[in-house]
């Protein structure tokens, strides 16, 4: 049985030569992981040809296909065991650089990631582009990528980690058991900075905030209604209405002018790679060319990417924390995320007999990452014994119920706000009330009527004031509908 674990994450203090031997050792990672992808689709299309797979591939959903085609997988090599096998030869060669464990952690990582295109969770498995290998990784602490003694350890490679005197929390950190030790790299400013996060038994040290006081976990309820860009929350004493991730500086306007810039100078160093109607030439072998003002504008915008990225997670990460200083019993309704990102297929005119954009909320999503605030919030409820009571979306329809008539109505996007006989409330902050107010945790389907009649008229109290605080901020998102 697995026990709980948390990342901390400390810079490594690397010289020179230890930069160029980390980087040749994920170069070689990149290679292993690519030959196993490689492996891996020569005895997928191998068993797609053969007799029994087309026969069971005809066959009713159920058990019976399912025990056929685990034998077909198990026949052909498609097990994260047999990928173990064929990595032993690979890791003989590569021994002085890449120890047996941070081999088959490169293999299993290829095998879970065939494992989704197999069952449909994904279209393709892609290799992996130079430079694109960010981790390396260990199964123990015992052999292989270590961290002992405050020093990084990996086949005559010795790092000390750089742990600040005043940093409470690495240090108590520290004294948990390391399981195993990922070595991170991430492209910071033109070039790469070397982490190691360790995967730490337990859970995670009490914070403190600045007030010097722990960071503590409500009690009661709690409904979230969270939409693409927005989230809204309502306790049985407070309710929230808040922009996700609203320190994310929006780089769209500089990332379009480095992109430009990018493509005019590869066109003119790569002019035999295009089509006379400027379309790429595939027929073309020949390798892209790139200058180094074409490699400065790419560190810029990897960088402006990075930042956004970065300030994304804090702004999720405090949060998650005021949600959770609402209440520990959470409900939270299920998004479709990934089907919010797609185009729409459907082309449609409106009014004026223009098309519509197929585009939807791809960029918004990108953006805010409201699935990333669900999974911060998630794991910090089970550090804490808790759990997220995710409503089902489409049987308990918060956005449609009434619950004075118990009717449900359907709404446009457009309308943000609810009029019950002249009482006003904002759609998400009432979708978060009829959420909070859910049967049990157990019965995850059905609002208790009863108990939102007991509190709308504090939920009320609280909604009111909080509109009227919002409307004398000079800036609110606009599908908030407050202005």
């Amino acid at each position: 049985m697995s026990t709980p674990s948390y990342v901390l994450t400390l810079r490594l203090k690397t010289e020179s030569f230890q930069d160029d031997i980390l980087d040749k050792r994920f170069e070689i990672s990149r290679k292993i992981y690519n030959a196993c992808v490689n492996e891996l689709y020569k005895r997928y299309r191998t068993m797609q040809q053969s007799k029994s797979y087309q026969k069971a591939k005809k066959m009713k959903k159920g058990k019976e296909r399912n025990a056929i085609f685990s034998k077909l997988n198990a026949q052909f090599g498609l097990t994260e065991y047999s990928i173990h096998a064929f990595l032993t030869p690979m890791s003989q060669r590569f021994k002085q650089n890449i120890d047996s464990q941070a081999g088959q952690k490169m293999g299993t990582r290829a095998f879970q990631a065939f494992k989704k295109m197999m069952f449909g969770e994904a279209k393709k498995v892609y290799f992996k582009r130079y430079g694109e290998m960010e981790s390396v990784e260990g199964k123990s602490n015992k052999t292989g990528i270590r961290f002992i003694n405050d020093m990084l350890t990996w086949k005559g490679l010795s790092i000390p980690v750089i742990v600040r005197k005043q940093d409470a929390y690495a240090h108590l950190a520290l004294q948990a058991k390391v399981k195993y030790v990922r070595i991170k790299r991430v492209f910071l400013k033109g070039k790469y900075v070397y982490y190691a996060q360790l995967i730490l038994e337990g859970v995670p040290p009490q914070s403190y905030n600045s007030e010097g006081v722990k960071q503590q976990v409500g009690i009661g309820r709690v409904g979230i209604d969270i939409g693409t860009s927005t989230v809204a929350a309502s306790s049985e004493k407070q309710v929230m209405l808040k922009g996700l991730a609203p320190n994310v500086v929006n780089y769209e306007k500089a990332i379009q002018r480095i992109q430009r810039k990018m493509d005019r100078s590869k066109r003119a160093t790569n002019p035999l790679k295009y089509n006379d109607d400027g379309t790429i030439n595939r027929s073309n072998g020949e390798r892209w060319v790139y200058s180094n003002r074409y490699v400065e504008l790419r560190n810029q915008y990897r960088e402006l990417h990075r930042k956004n990225r970065m300030v994304r997670k804090q702004d999720h990460e405090t949060l998650s924390n005021q949600l959770l200083s609402m209440g520990d019993t959470i409900f939270v309704e299920t998004m479709p995320f990934k089907g919010l990102q797609k185009r729409s297929k459907k082309t449609e005119k409106n009014k004026k007999g223009r098309f519509k954009k197929k585009k939807r909320f791809g960029r918004t999503l990108s953006n805010r990452a409201p699935s990333m605030l669900l999974s911060c919030l998630e794991r910090k409820l089970k550090y804490n014994g808790l759990k997220l009571n995710k409503v089902n979306t489409t049987k308990v329809k918060a956005s449609q119920y009434n619950h004075f008539d118990d009717t449900y109505t359907k709404k446009s996007l457009s309308k943000r706000w609810n009029d019950f006989d002249g009482i006003k409330v904002q759609r998400d902050l009432y979708s978060a009330f009829l959420l909070m107010n859910m049967v049990n945790d157990k019965d995850l389907d059905k609002i208790d009527r009863d108990l939102c009649f007991k509190t709308f008229h504090l939920f009320l109290k609280n909604h009111d004031a909080l509109i009227s605080k919002l409307k004398k901020e000079s800036h609110t998102l606009k599908s908030m509908g407050i202005r």
